[in-house]
């Protein structure tokens, strides 16, 4: 009698931590987002659309799809570069998550404020990533032994040149 009761108490407890789950913040399907660029940590998805004259919104979603380390801080910038490479206007902006864990994804918006001399917009992303390796990995012979594992963290920096053309970066 007592183990049905805790049976059942545990079942009616894992039910209402599924209905628990927030689901009003269900993400926007990847494929709606025009643009993608890949590296081995990270995958950002987005769009550029211009709400009103004199702005650009570069709005998209970071993706984890496969490191078991997070992604932290992820900081992107959206700068602006008129006809002879000078920056004209930038933003700064983060993801709503401090870490992007396997298989999650963290939507991003920034706003950039233009001035009309722009011939393109270079998107810039870094972010804190844990690179982990085994001391000693180089096994000759026998069973697999454990070892000290060293961690450097580094913070790793990227561009997208030209993030908002009609013909580059397009997700396939």
């Amino acid at each position: 009698m007592v183990r049905q009761f805790g049976l059942c108490v545990g079942i009616v407890m894992a039910v209402a931590a599924c209905a628990a789950v927030d689901t009003a913040g269900t993400p926007t399907p990847v494929d709606t987002f025009v643009h993608r660029a890949a590296n081995s940590d990270l995958v950002l998805r987005w769009n550029c659309v211009q709400p009103s004259a004199g702005t650009l919104r570069v709005e998209g979603v970071a993706h984890n799809p496969w490191q078991a380390q997070p992604i932290g801080y992820l900081e992107l910038q959206a700068v602006g570069v008129d006809s002879q490479g000078r920056q004209t206007a930038a933003v700064e902006g983060k993801v709503r998550d401090i870490q992007i864990l396997t298989n999650e994804r963290s939507p991003f918006q920034l706003d950039l404020k233009t001035t009309g001399a722009e011939v393109r917009v270079d998107l810039h992303y870094q972010y804190l990533f844990n690179h982990e390796w085994e001391s000693g990995a180089l096994l000759l012979a026998g069973p697999p032994v454990a070892g000290l594992k060293l961690y450097a963290q580094a913070t790793n920096t990227y561009m997208v040149r030209d993030a908002c053309s009609p013909t580059q970066h397009l997700a396939r």
